[in-house]
């Protein structure tokens, strides 16, 4: 089977396994109905995700002036502790800033390989966990608006990390930690201005993947370095193809790259 296609982050829908859909021109691929299929996969050049201009892509599937005009991939986005738009000030566009900013915010720990902290729209629950690929997770805060919810994770990361380990994480190398006690224990360190939003419900979501085989070793694919890569799917997380040899492809860090897919 051939496809063609842009790369885009791979739709998710959660169920006793999370289902992982990847866009092609012409179809949407079932990854789950894929593994222990072999992939090729063959580099053939760029085209932004806002102007759609073949130019070299950037970051987050833009090219460089996409990046740095376009609302959607601005500093506030990475750091919500410098939204601005609950005061109605403009960063680059306010009725967007507005729109996804003066919404409800969660504030989680998840576990991914050790617990972390982050922040992600109430709407994006689960897929901002799947898509760090998070064995489990726990709803910390709920706040009216992303500033808040990065002041909160601000004071937060001071005592648990807010990144993830990509490595740990593909290798289902995760730290045995109870997210229920890591939550009681931060509660203390709450700025006073996001206390009123604690969340007292201690359901711990726990998340299943499309993974028949976890590698001893990862080694991350870059398409730029290797125009042509061939391997047998062995399973989906986060974001991630993970393929039989060790070799790990980051679909969302590709976003923005048009390739060719082989299927057998």
């Amino acid at each position: 089977m051939k496809y063609q296609g842009l790369l885009k982050k791979m739709v998710t829908e959660n169920a006793e396994t999370i289902s992982y859909y990847l866009e092609t021109n012409s179809h949407w691929l079932n990854l789950n109905q894929l593994v222990n299929k072999t992939f090729a996969i063959t580099f053939e050049g760029y085209e932004c995700l806002s102007c759609h201009k073949e130019k070299k892509i950037f970051r987050q599937g833009h090219c460089y002036e996409c990046f740095y005009e376009q609302p959607a991939v601005a500093d506030w986005v990475m750091k919500p502790e410098l939204s601005k738009a609950h005061l109605g000030i403009q960063d680059r566009d306010l009725a967007y800033e507005e729109k996804v900013q003066l919404q409800p915010h969660i504030v989680y720990l998840a576990l991914s390989s050790n617990v972390k902290v982050g922040v992600t729209r109430k709407t994006q629950v689960p897929t901002r966990w799947i898509d760090q690929g998070a064995n489990k997770a726990l709803v910390f805060l709920e706040v009216p608006n992303r500033y808040l919810a990065g002041v909160a994770e601000v004071a937060l990361k001071e005592f648990v990390s807010d990144k993830t380990s990509w490595q740990k994480m593909l290798k289902n190398d995760i730290a045995e930690q109870d997210l229920i006690a890591v939550k009681e224990q931060l509660k203390a360190h709450l700025p006073e201005e996001v206390k009123e939003f604690y969340i007292a419900d201690n359901h711990v979501w726990e998340l299943n993947y499309p993974v028949e085989n976890y590698p001893i070793k990862v080694a991350s694919l870059n398409l730029e370095k290797e125009n042509f890569y061939q391997g047998t799917l062995k399973g989906v997380k986060g974001q991630y193809l993970i393929f039989e040899d060790g070799k790990v492809f980051n679909v969302r860090s590709f976003e923005g790259y048009k390739v060719n897919l082989e299927i057998a």
